[in-house]
């Protein structure tokens, strides 16, 4: 028998708590929680150095809405890791095989995405070679600090926190 909880969980074989006997069972000892949770889709976002170019970053043209330029970067599929996420959207979307150097920050504004809640892992990383537009990219070009063009979704304060953390070395705070 399930019964339905204040929270609107379900808990089988009677109420929480509780066994035959009518004693406190352990919490959680034969709960079966059967709600439906609507929870954010995890991406990642990678902002990649060309070896040759220091303080350069590779962007894509996207060719799905919303369309724009945007860092490299996708949702992560069931069963993946993240830097394996990271590695292969870099792969399918400018072509280079990417060296992740370090987790930089996840990002979670429930508005970051138009589609959708998402949250992001961005990763930085450094590349050698000529990006090239593939898959989900139109294009695939690589710009400095001075003539960004404008992005979709919040790349602009992804790489606004980039570039000053590559100036003085702090990350974003805990609280973007």
């Amino acid at each position: 028998m399930a019964v339905q909880a204040a929270s609107g969980m379900e808990w089988a074989g009677g109420r929480r708590g509780d066994d035959e006997s009518g004693q406190e069972e352990p919490q959680g000892k034969h709960e079966t929680m059967t709600k439906e949770y609507r929870n954010p889709t995890p991406t990642v976002d990678i902002i990649i150095e060309i070896q040759d170019r220091p303080g350069s970053v590779v962007l894509i043209e996207r060719r799905n809405p919303p369309h724009g330029w945007a860092l490299p970067g996708g949702f992560v599929d069931e069963g993946e890791a993240l830097w394996l996420a990271a590695v292969r959207e870099v792969k399918e979307e400018t072509g280079l095989d990417v060296e992740l150097t370090e987790q930089f920050f996840t990002y979670s504004d429930p508005n970051r995405d138009p589609r959708q809640h998402t949250v992001s892992t961005v990763f930085l990383g450094r590349a050698a070679g000529t990006a090239k537009g593939g898959d989900d990219a139109v294009l695939a070009r690589i710009f400095t600090q001075n003539e960004l063009p404008d992005l979709v979704f919040d790349h602009g304060r992804i790489l606004q926190d980039y570039f000053l953390y590559r100036l003085t070395g702090q990350r974003p705070p805990a609280t973007r």
